[in-house]
């Protein structure tokens, strides 16, 4: 990995924590939707202006988000207060990479957030995949039927164009 990338994963690593996870040990305050002025993570995190859009710019992921002199995390937040999201059409079909050991308790007891606020499902078996490689080395993508999820009550809520969020997804829509 080229230097910059690595410095590029790191920032981002840290970012995800700052805006998702633990504000309060970067000294920050989000709002009731996750905003953060610029300038206090920048100072937080001691990186430049450049160095954090470029992070915002070329994740992957669309983790985050930036409005004029505000930035937020889109999606994972395991802090109080959520982004005001929209119920919205998914795909058919949506994905979930989990360890094969944990496959067989979902496919029984559903998808459930955990310690986040809503199940992270991908639009692809492929981005499924390389989520559920963080979790152990045999991996195992369930597929989500949307449609038959949604006819049941189930509510989707787009994350960014890879992720989609809801906050269950019954066992009996899994396969």
């Amino acid at each position: 990995m080229r230097d910059s990338s690595w410095r590029e994963a790191r920032l981002s690593r840290t970012m995800s924590h700052a805006l998702r996870h633990e504000p309060w040990l970067y000294e920050l305050e989000l709002d009731d939707e996750g905003w953060t002025p610029v300038a206090d993570l920048l100072a937080a995190l001691d990186v430049s202006r450049e160095q954090l859009e470029v992070v915002v710019r070329d994740n992957p992921k669309q983790r985050f988000e930036l409005s004029g002199d505000r930035v937020r995390a889109r999606y994972g937040h395991s802090v109080p207060g959520r982004i005001v999201r929209v119920p919205a059409l998914p795909p058919v079909t949506l994905f979930h990479g989990t360890s094969a050991v944990t496959a067989s308790l979902v496919l029984t007891e559903g998808l459930r957030p955990m310690r986040r606020q809503y199940v992270h499902l991908s639009v692809t078996r492929e981005m499924a995949e390389s989520v559920g490689r963080r979790k152990g080395t045999r991996v195992r993508v369930l597929t989500v039927d949307t449609a038959a999820a949604r006819a049941a009550g189930v509510e989707f809520l787009r994350g960014n164009e890879f992720v989609w969020l809801a906050e269950h997804v019954p066992a009996a829509f899994l396969t």
